[in-house]
């Protein structure tokens, strides 16, 4: 699909609306951030979990609202620029791609993510996302990974500690490795946003789509 044009859809029928829980006061408010040259599989795995406990509230942001393009020519549409972006969030999220070195030169993108990240109740990542979030300063003394061929040679110049996991949770941030892990990253962080109830998590996941026995969960922690 080079060329062509996905924006981020959040289905009626939240986790909160599956779940026996409490009903919550808002929706969550997540954005992830599109910028030239991403891995549009970094973005699309996560945010196609994230949509199901996000009730409305996920944002896909770049510096000016509008198309941008992928690291392949798949074209994502950011509805929201830096400034319109929600102030306080729940989740801020960074993918990697063959941008990732322009984006931790970018003086903007880095006051965006500094600024958003001082009020963040998770602060989150998918592969060479991670090296963004360390430019920003954002990982300074956190465990974190990569995709594997920068995490044990940069992380640590970014004041990271490389850790040699799919996902890893250090207070609240979050990093995943490459690609796939994303996937991984999204199911762990609806699994806690849950109160560890990981079924909630599968069912937002994909409703009514029974899994294999030996599904890994137990890889994560859930």
């Amino acid at each position: 699909m080079r060329g062509g044009m996905i924006e981020a859809t959040v289905g009626a029928r939240t986790c909160s609306e599956r779940s026996a829980g409490p009903a919550r006061t808002r929706a969550l408010r997540i954005a992830m951030l599109l910028y030239p040259g991403m891995t549009a599989l970094d973005l699309v795995g996560p945010q196609a979990l994230l949509a199901g406990i996000a009730g409305g509230g996920l944002h896909l942001v770049a510096r000016a609202a509008g198309p941008v393009s992928s690291d392949t020519g798949l074209t994502l549409l950011a509805g929201d620029s830096f400034e319109t972006c929600p102030r306080d969030l729940d989740v801020l999220f960074v993918p990697g791609g063959d941008g990732t070195p322009a984006q931790m030169r970018d003086a903007d993108t880095l006051a965006f993510l500094r600024d958003r990240a001082a009020r963040a109740g998770w602060i989150t990542s998918v592969c060479t996302g991670s090296l963004i979030l360390g430019a920003a300063g954002l990982l300074q003394g956190y465990r974190a990974t990569s995709h594997w061929c920068v995490r044990d040679r940069v992380l640590p110049r970014l004041g990271a500690i490389p850790v040699d996991e799919r996902v890893v949770f250090d207070r609240n941030r979050v990093t995943a490795a490459g690609v796939s892990a994303g996937l991984d990253f999204a199911l762990a962080l609806c699994a806690r946003h849950l109160a560890g109830r990981p079924g909630e998590a599968l069912i937002a996941a994909a409703p009514g789509q029974p899994l294999p026995y030996g599904h890994g969960l137990a890889s994560l922690g859930l």
